[in-house]
């Protein structure tokens, strides 16, 4: 569904732009860096919806509902629904986009959504879980780096897909992560089967996850722990009790506490607060290509479907 004129507007306003983005790369920049920082990635909605007996379809992919309940508690999405709802925003803004499935992982199958915008013959990835600051230039049959201190991405080409690789921080350790781009031009009828897919299974659906980008810092939250990377290349861990993971949602990833609330009541909160056993699915390549040769033994990543 597109966006009217006057939602846009106060969508755009809440990103802090005083005016709609110009159509060029330096447009680009602004509107998906503004997201970034505004917007979390998170699943808190859909973790309040899997512990509910109402029925009904997970939450947040009707672009419409998304960015009202943001703007209205600040809560932000897994990536079907964030995607969803960015890519709405940029072809609203003007922007030729492209809705993209991706394996995240590398594990194979379809298991994430994103981004690429057209703009003078070459794609522009806008990814609303990566959460990069800007868009990054993206080639198919080449391989790059685009360099941050705080979000590096290198991409390359696998079997004639782009295969991309950023940094993903938990607790104290940084690992690359790699994402295979899959089909692009898919309608918002496919996000929504492979959303009400997960479900079944997936990293998302037990315990706390938020990521936010900040100027000068990253924040991600994992269960009970905070850990936010800065520019210099700090990286402070601070583990939280029920008080402070909730104060946590409110003041840093910018939850309103009356969401909050609903989702401690939902049991989400207790669940984050307890322990998990680690991880046990299959290994994931854990070398991008600037690395390779360089580094021997490193561990591989075991990331969930």
């Amino acid at each position: 569904m597109p966006l009217t004129d006057a939602r846009l507007a106060t969508v755009l306003a809440r990103l802090g732009l005083s005016s709609p983005p110009t159509v060029d790369r330096a447009g680009l920049d602004r509107l998906y860096g503004a997201w970034c920082q505004s917007v979390p990635f998170d699943n808190t909605r859909k973790l309040i919806t899997l512990r509910s007996t109402a029925p009904g379809p997970l939450p947040g992919i009707d672009p419409v509902d998304f960015l009202d309940t943001w703007l209205e508690h600040g809560v932000g999405g897994t990536c079907w629904p964030s995607c969803n709802a960015f890519y709405t925003v940029v072809v609203a803004c003007g922007f030729d986009a492209t809705r993209v499935t991706a394996s995240m992982a590398d594990l194979g199958p379809p298991n994430h959504g994103t981004i690429l915008v057209g703009l003078d013959g070459r794609d522009y990835l806008v990814d609303t879980s990566m959460l990069l600051n800007r868009a990054v230039p993206v080639t198919r049959d080449e391989t790059g780096i685009d360099d941050d201190p705080l979000k590096p991405v290198e991409y390359e080409t696998v079997d004639g897909a782009v295969r991309l690789w950023f940094e993903f921080v938990r607790r104290d350790e940084t690992f690359s992560i790699p994402c295979r781009l899959m089909t692009r031009g898919v309608d918002e009828s496919v996000f929504d089967a492979l959303y009400e897919a997960s479900r079944r299974v997936g990293p998302f659906n037990d315990q706390l996850v938020a990521t936010r980008d900040f100027p000068d810092r990253v924040v991600a939250m994992h269960a009970r722990w905070e850990t936010s990377r800065f520019r210099d290349g700090s990286v402070v861990t601070v583990e939280h009790d029920g008080a402070g993971l909730r104060n946590a949602l409110i003041g840093t990833i910018g939850l309103s506490p009356a969401f909050v609330d609903a989702w401690a009541a939902s049991g989400a909160l207790e669940a984050s607060l307890g322990e998990r056993p680690p991880p046990t699915g299959p290994a994931m390549p854990a070398v991008p290509p600037s690395r390779r040769g360089r580094e021997k033994d490193t561990p591989n990543v075991h990331i969930e479907e």
